[in-house]
């Protein structure tokens, strides 16, 4: 009877998708954006920084009015036109300068940034609260997992000396794929109901509220700070890709980034009831951990290994982010207002990257060690805020404990 209870439940068949339209293809010019703008286009390092700053900075307004807008015109549809506008990713190899590339980069991860909201809300509709963490595993398995497909795809591509631009057009398939998968699903087809008019704030969420709303809070304060911490993983392909005086070896680091992180997410998503704690130690002290691993394996010369050994750290703080935060966000949010609290956490995320990718690009300069142990410091204060805003709910909701 007991083994009967802990069977999980089976998902609804669109969860499996949405979690299908997996993020394959983008992660493909992911992987080799950062070598064709330096090692190809002969592009000073800071201008990657920049192309991910510009990349992330207007992402932020974009994801939150994406969000904002599937709550209001139907989730399903917001997801279906941001997702069939990232094959602009796709052209990025096509200009012969880096103006060009910069700009189609950004333009289809603006696409990317209005589509995940949506997406993620659309998960919450299928799936029951406990198990949504789950889902969000699942869903962020497959997308790295996707990711890590395309990554071997390009090491095999860039090893026979394929040029990026035929590369990168390649995408375009996968990601054609990616939007028919979100097509054929059917939840979040309908606006969402206005909680206002149907009453349901005040009955449902109003014994919640003032806890749910010092969480809600937190989450967003920590992730734009664990945003500031965080960076594009094309510092570190550029950076073992430079030490070892060999693009594959660049690519083959994010292609273990890859893989841990999705058995990361598969691995947090059967872990119920893993809370903000859970994502501060777990995931955001992780992180901090695997730039600090980067710095010293860099300074010291730890070679190949100690490059590598970091960045499986960073593989595991995401897979914990990515799977942790949205499900954190859905239960802290009303349903009603589910798809723009994950704008909200999109948007925060995205603020956190603008700044964080300029300061890595101009710290990298003087030296990849101030860069990362920049990372790993601000990753501390990410995770000691929410600990504090953990902290803050609980006392609102039990004011007789310490």
């Amino acid at each position: 009877m007991g083994s009967a209870a802990a069977r999980p439940t089976p998902f609804h068949r669109d969860v499996w998708g949405i979690a299908f339209s997996a993020d394959l293809g983008y992660q493909m010019v992911i992987a080799g954006l950062p070598l064709f703008l330096v090692l190809a286009l002969r592009a000073p390092t800071w201008v990657f920084g920049l192309t991910a700053a510009l990349s992330y900075g207007p992402g932020a307004f974009i994801g939150y009015l994406g969000g904002r807008l599937g709550d209001r015109i139907g989730r399903r549809r917001v997801a279906i036109l941001g997702n069939s506008l990232i094959p602009l990713l796709s052209l990025t190899g096509l200009p012969a300068g880096a103006a060009g590339a910069v700009a189609l980069f950004a333009g289809g991860w603006w696409a990317r940034n209005f589509r995940t909201p949506a997406r993620r809300a659309m998960l919450t509709e299928v799936v029951s609260q406990e198990d949504r963490g789950r889902a969000f595993g699942l869903l962020h398995a497959l997308d790295v997992g996707g990711g890590l497909l395309a990554a071997i795809a390009v090491l095999a591509l860039v090893a026979a000396h394929v040029p990026f631009r035929y590369i990168f057009l390649l995408t375009v398939i996968p990601l054609a794929a990616s939007t028919a998968c979100l097509v054929a699903t059917r939840a979040g087809s309908a606006p969402v109901p206005n909680e206002r008019r149907t009453g349901t704030h005040d009955v449902v969420h109003g014994e919640h509220q003032r806890r749910n709303s010092a969480l809600y809070r937190g989450v967003i304060i920590a992730t734009a700070l664990y945003g500031f911490s965080s960076y594009s993983l094309g510092f570190p392909i550029l950076t073992v890709a430079q030490e070892s005086h060999s693009g594959a070896a660049g690519v083959g680091a994010y292609a273990v980034f890859l893989g841990i992180s999705a058995l990361t997410g598969l691995a947090m998503g059967r872990r119920r009831g893993a809370g903000g704690v859970a994502l501060a130690l777990l995931g955001y002290v992780t992180a901090a951990l695997g730039s600090l691993g980067l710095a010293l394996a860099y300074g010291l010369h730890g070679g190949s290994l100690g490059f590598y050994g970091a960045v499986a750290v960073l593989g595991v703080a995401l897979g914990v982010v990515e799977t942790l935060e949205p499900d954190h966000m859905s239960k802290v949010t009303p349903e009603t207002r589910t798809s723009g609290g994950m704008g909200a956490l999109t948007a925060a995320r995205s603020v956190g990257l603008l700044i964080g990718n300029l300061a890595m690009g101009f710290l990298y300069v003087v030296s990849p060690v101030y860069s990362y142990g920049y990372a790993s410091a601000v990753a501390v204060v990410a995770a000691t805020v929410l600990l504090v805003a953990v902290g803050s709910s609980r006392s609102q909701v039990e004011p007789g404990r310490a």
